[in-house]
């Protein structure tokens, strides 16, 4: 039977100081790293462990990855890096503080930025300290100025339709270390959640989430491996 892990990374530096992220480059904090160790923990503990990886080239949902493969015995497994499993870009919040960004926008703006489907925040300027065009991981690709909800799942479906589907196809236990948005876009598909109701979806940091599938690829069931 097909089963599908998602686990967003453990908590970045910059989730500890309250700031949009997006496609920028931030790394875990300690408090980061033992979630990641501990959703490994929890893999290797209720004996689901995943036999492919997939994840984003950002440095949180890497080392998440790796930290929990390690500690579930299962560096090995094959493993593959994709762009379109990034976070949603922020556009011009990256790097902003949400408190302060809500002072000076209001909290009605900044809830609409941050959680309508299809409204995406201010694009990001060229030239800004957080343009990403010289970033060798994004050579050749035509890089975001700003995604909403909407944006980001058109470029996590297809990936997911083409690479990671027939794997799990083929009956592997596929994990999926990626971030709040980009998991979302999953959740969405794989449980049929309305446009409106997706918003109000919230995904924890380092917390297994376990689809069991049919052989049609159809959630049969979804749940915290924690809970288990």
């Amino acid at each position: 039977m097909p089963r599908l892990i998602l686990v967003r990374h453990g908590q970045s530096q910059w989730n500890l100081e309250n700031r949009f992220t997006g496609w920028w480059d931030v790394d875990l904090t300690e408090k980061g790293e033992g979630e990641a160790r501990a959703a490994g923990a929890l893999l290797k503990e209720k004996g689901i462990l995943p036999t492919v990886a997939f994840t984003s080239v950002q440095t949180r949902a890497i080392r998440t990855l790796h930290l929990a493969l390690e500690t579930a015995g299962r560096v090995w497994i094959p493993e593959y890096k994709d762009w379109r499993l990034n976070e949603r870009h922020y556009g011009g919040l990256t790097g902003l503080d949400k408190a302060e960004t809500a002072a000076k926008h209001g909290d009605e703006q900044v809830k609409i930025w941050r959680r309508s489907f299809d409204v995406p925040p201010p694009v990001l300027e060229d030239g800004s300290e957080f343009d990403l065009k010289q970033d060798a991981r994004y050579a050749g690709i035509d890089i975001p100025s700003t995604e909403s909800l909407k944006l980001t799942i058109e470029r996590v479906l297809p990936y997911y339709e083409s690479t990671i589907a027939p794997e799990l196809a083929k009956g592997e236990t596929v994990i999926v270390a990626a971030h709040g948005n980009s998991l979302r876009a999953l959740v969405k598909h794989l449980s049929n959640i309305s446009d409106a109701d997706i918003l109000n979806l919230e995904i924890p940091t380092g917390q297994p989430i376990v689809y069991e599938l049919d052989d049609n690829l159809n959630a049969l069931e979804r749940y915290y491996l924690s809970e288990r």
